[in-house]
């Protein structure tokens, strides 16, 4: 990739303000809807390990489908940021309207894909205490996907033309519906598990029908509602660059659900403490994602606008602002791991297991960023396949069987599992940026 013009702000420390300036909304965003997780899990705590297992085993299903979706909502906001940088608002509502029908088409698609999957769990291994009560929460929650899909592909129009403040507003709508719900659906009308999950869905799709009536009554939202032909061939385009980062993403996803599968093996207490590591991590996991989020549209936007020398300096300075934010958060787990714990759990067993599955949760942190923002930036390029397999290559033939062996074969338990899958994420950190290096040399 060349450029013949050397602009005035293609250096990397132009780039830093723009990426803070569009990354920190993005981490809020993204991290409201983690942080209704966070609140099942403080809600559903109280009612002891087994129902915070299924919790646990629920999660770790979910996040193969929301990987796998991710794809899709990703390529939506690349679209629209290529769109933005080329000042082509007709481009920007068909690839909003299409990329909605995408979504429902999905979420629709991963809901009966979780329901169907349900009558497999006592074949893999699962605690039959935990099945028992299971069904009601992964059934509620298989539902969720729905709204959270429509509303994520809402958001990323807020997001990639540079007005992520609104997107954020609209995500926490969700949270503040969440808390009163979960408190009175789990402990009031006594409904236990079955309560976090309707509150869940009760909560995104607040977010989703206030995001729908902005955009529907907005003045300023008025170039994207114009009246524009969507076809299903757009559909189709959107769906074909999305299907290698949805296979990439839930390569990704099921890499890690598979860790939560193998916590299972080790018993409620493994699986709970998983799940208290998980809820807290995943808040921390927003500050790649968000910073991956900004290298992606920033990218895009600068292929949209043919300014391709800013590509290298895009990503120089995420990967300066990712590496601190992750080394605080590691911090955070060092110091703070047995107090977060036991927020969370009066299970000394849990406790103490959780505490040490922090450590290595701080371990991992920079290698997070690093490969997390590689991505992004290549995503912006439309850059799919190629990191798609690199990903496939680092989770699946190398972390998984790691955390089999350092899990079971060495008998390091729950410890062992969480070491292996950090050996992917080394390797995808590695070589994701060299991917970006070589398509973007002079």
């Amino acid at each position: 990739m060349t450029d013949q013009t050397i602009l005035p702000d293609a250096t990397t420390r132009a780039e830093i303000r723009p990426l803070v300036r569009l990354s920190v909304p993005l981490m809020a965003g993204l991290a409201a809807a983690l942080l209704i997780g966070v609140i099942d899990t403080v809600m559903i705590s109280p009612l002891g390990t087994v129902p915070l297992a299924a919790a646990g085993i629920t999660t770790a299903v979910l996040i193969i489908l929301i990987s796998a979706l991710w794809g899709l909502i990703t390529v939506i906001s690349v679209q629209i940021s290529q769109a933005d940088g080329a000042r082509d608002p007709a481009r920007v509502a068909v690839a909003l309207r299409s990329g909605l029908l995408l979504c429902a088409l999905g979420g629709g698609g991963a809901t009966l894909i979780m329901l169907a999957l349900y009558p497999t769990l006592g074949p893999l291994g699962q605690p039959p205490e935990v099945l028992a009560i299971l069904l009601p929460y992964w059934a509620s929650m298989a539902l969720w996907i729905v709204p959270f899909t429509l509303f994520f592909g809402l958001k990323s129009l807020w997001d990639a033309i540079d007005r992520p403040w609104v997107a954020v507003a609209l995500s926490y709508i969700g949270v503040l519906v969440n808390i009163p719900a979960n408190y009175t659906f789990i402990h009031i009308f006594d409904w236990g598990l079955l309560g976090a999950g309707l509150a869940s869905v009760l909560s995104q799709s607040c977010s989703l029908m206030t995001a729908a009536l902005v955009l529907w009554k907005a003045p300023s939202m008025a170039p994207y509602r114009q009246r524009v032909v969507v076809a299903w061939s757009d559909v189709r385009n959107q769906f074909k660059q999305g299907l290698p980062l949805c296979i990439g993403y839930a390569g990704e996803g099921g890499a890690y659900a598979i860790v939560g599968v193998m916590m299972g093996w080790l018993g409620a207490e493994a699986l709970a403490a998983h799940q208290i590591v998980n809820a807290l991590a995943g808040v921390a996991y927003m500050i790649p994602l968000g910073m991956a989020g900004a290298a992606s549209i920033r990218v895009g936007q600068a292929v949209g606008s043919a300014r391709t020398a800013r590509l290298r300096p895009i990503l120089k300075a995420s990967f300066g602002l990712v590496i601190l934010w992750q080394a605080l958060a590691a911090a955070v787990f060092v110091i703070g791991g047995n107090w977060l714990a036991t927020l969370m759990s009066d299970d000394p067993a849990v406790i103490a297991l959780a505490t040490l599955l922090f450590l290595l949760v701080a371990l991992l942190q920079i290698a997070d960023g690093v490969q997390g923002v590689s991505l992004g930036a290549l995503r912006g390029m439309s850059d799919n396949t190629w990191p798609s397999l690199l990903t496939l290559i680092a989770y699946w033939p190398l972390a998984l069987p790691a955390s089999y062996l350092f899990g079971f074969v060495l008998d390091f338990g729950a410890a062992g599992v969480w070491a292996g899958y950090l050996l992917g994420l080394a390797v995808a950190a590695i070589m994701l940026p060299l991917r970006f290096w070589r398509l973007t040399a002079p």
